[in-house]
């Protein structure tokens, strides 16, 4: 195999940079130990990403990722039907999953409002979120956005949204990690958890 050119690996290197939280050093450092010590893996995740690119879409229903025109979790007869859980990506999805306590549906929105950015309602599905919330068959939302200031002021506009349509809303709770102690954790999330205290 002829040695790389300056250019194929200056072009490897600027796109490991799209990675989230892969820098100029970082990516360099993947790019070099790819080249130098894991050709076959080299080939092997080009190969990987290139199927994923083609093959992998959004699901009709819930507008995570799958393979299918409906994900396996949508089409999974033992969901309750009447709990829909709304998060902001499919690894949000993920993450609830490995918890394996909800057994409802999900919708993803694939982003969060953020109208500095120019991200509003149509951009992250809020129409079709609305058609599925109002099915008939949904009787909770659960808003599992992220605690961030766009992710709040999602689940704020989804639940003012919704309730006015008479469904029950509700939002993931905020409390003090498992095994912390109170004087490492954040204030913010110490005055949450008093608000919602139970």
């Amino acid at each position: 195999m002829s040695k790389p050119t300056a250019h194929a690996l200056d072009a490897l290197i600027q796109a490991l940079r799209v990675l989230p939280g892969v820098g100029i050093k970082s990516a360099s450092r993947m790019a070099f130990h790819l080249m130098q010590h894991e050709r076959a893996s080299a080939l092997q995740l080009a190969r990987a990403l290139e199927h994923a690119a083609a093959q992998v879409r959004h699901c009709s229903q819930c507008h995570t990722f799958t393979e299918t025109e409906v994900c396996s979790t949508c089409t999974d007869s033992a969901r309750d039907r009447s709990q829909l859980c709304v998060v902001e990506t499919p690894a949000d999805q993920s993450a609830i999953e490995r918890t394996s306590s909800f057994r409802g549906l999900y919708f993803v929105l694939m982003g969060k409002l953020s109208p500095l950015d120019g991200i509003g309602p149509h951009d992250i599905g809020f129409p079709k979120l609305l058609q599925r919330c109002t099915d008939g068959v949904v009787k909770e939302v659960i808003l599992a956005t992220n605690f961030t200031a766009e992710g709040e002021a999602t689940a704020h506009v989804i639940a003012e949204m919704l309730k006015k349509r008479g469904l029950h809303v509700t939002r993931l709770a905020r409390g003090v990690p498992a095994g912390s102690e109170l004087e490492y954790v954040d204030l913010g999330t110490i005055a949450h958890a008093l608000v919602d205290r139970r």
